[in-house]
């Protein structure tokens, strides 16, 4: 029999970025969390492993990002500051896309608009500054100087870490079967039966699988993502020394492109296509994303020559998508002491120390701190009866 004792404040499902966030803010503030993993950590089956992500400031139309990545920002600086690494490197973050392109002109709006350093160049200043990058004459650049690269894995173990310096406790290998609503809410595994007053579910590419379960059918899509890493075939024009993160949109199809300077692996420049075909998460590997390797190839040929044409290196990641690519962070509809964290749509990892922030704020019935209407489950069944 179990006793009052064995009731945790608050049980987080899934030690990805997200969900180990949120267990950090939790247990920071006092409560008494378990974090639950189902595969051994680390792992590279999810969304949240590899060395590096993209963080930047400007959110074009989606403006309620950059209010909150003012906060993520203060937020990772916290943590670099507490487990003594260093997690950010402010190497800036280029956006470049035809003259014109909303893209642009609403990331240059939107730095603008929030008085953070950037500058706006056309192409004969980016064959001075970065004369590898081969871009047609029409294409417009704005450099925001605010951005840069998280160091990923390291920011991930450093928010586990420090959950268990206040005092979490963390138990990975361990995967939920099913979940038990009620006002002490029930989570059976593989290993036992845990105990809690809320639970967080953060569950990354599962939640698709899982939540309809518990009687929510948010249109979630998992894709798989290929990373893909080129080398120099001279000098080191791409290094974090001389090269900032980047991001494209060519306007033609989905051919949205992102990149990382040679940091990782030493020579080896990050460049991925921000799209992929649809997977199951527990069965990735049975897609063709060949057309994604062309497609990415080709703009490779095209924007930067001076890259070997195939990639030294080819990982995979998981983005879960929604329809209008904006995050589900709510309640249960008839739960409310069920949180769920889902469909991060490939732009999640930036943002995570301020949503689990919030997660912890709706896991402990406190008022969040941002407006969460673009958050809300209801928003994708408005218009049916």
């Amino acid at each position: 029999m179990s006793n009052k004792s064995d009731i945790y404040d608050v049980i987080v499902i899934g030690a990805g970025i997200e969900g180990s966030s949120t267990a950090y803010q939790l247990a920071k503030s006092g409560k008494n969390t378990l974090l639950l993993e189902q595969f051994p950590l680390p792992h590279s089956r999810g969304s949240s492993h590899g060395q590096s992500r993209i963080t930047r400031k400007a959110y074009g139309p989606q403006e309620f990002y950059t209010n909150m990545m003012e906060e993520s920002y203060r937020i990772q600086d916290e943590l670099q500051a507490e487990c003594g690494e260093q997690l950010f490197v402010n190497c800036g973050c280029l956006v470049f896309g035809p003259k014109g392109h909303p893209f642009v002109a609403d990331t240059e709006k939107c730095l603008k608009r929030h008085g953070a350093p950037h500058e706006k160049f056309g192409v004969d200043e980016q064959r001075k500054r970065y004369p590898k990058l081969s871009l047609p004459s029409d294409y417009e650049l704005v450099l925001d100087k605010t951005g840069g690269m998280l160091r990923a894995d390291k920011m991930l173990q450093a928010f586990q870490r420090q959950f268990q310096r206040y005092g979490g406790t963390l138990r990975d290998g361990e995967p939920m079967l099913d979940l038990y609503p009620g006002d002490i809410v029930s989570i059976k595994t593989t290993k036992g039966v845990h105990r809690a007053k809320s639970v967080v579910l953060a569950l990354g590419a599962w939640a698709a699988k899982f939540l309809p379960r518990i009687g929510v059918n948010v249109p979630l899509e998992p894709l798989k993502i290929t990373v893909c890493y080129w080398e120099e075939k001279n000098g080191n024009h791409y290094s974090i020394e001389n090269f900032p993160v980047f991001m494209s949109e060519s306007g033609e199809g989905n051919n949205t492109i992102y990149g990382l300077p040679s940091e990782e692996y030493p020579g080896l420049v990050k460049i991925c296509l921000h799209h992929g075909p649809k997977i199951d998460p527990d069965n990735r590997d049975a897609v063709d994303n060949e057309w994604v390797l062309d497609t990415i190839k080709m703009i490779i040929r095209t924007h930067f020559p001076t890259l070997e044409k195939e990639p030294s290196v080819v990982e995979t990641c998981i983005y879960t998508n929604t329809p209008d690519t904006d995050f589900v962070l709510d309640v249960h509809p008839s739960w409310k002491n069920v949180v769920i964290a889902a469909g991060f749509s490939g732009h999640g990892f930036k943002l995570a120390p301020v949503v689990g922030k919030v997660l912890a704020q709706l896991a402990t019935g406190q008022r969040p701190s941002y407006d969460m209407s673009h958050f809300k489950i209801d928003r994708f069944f408005k218009n049916k009866l």
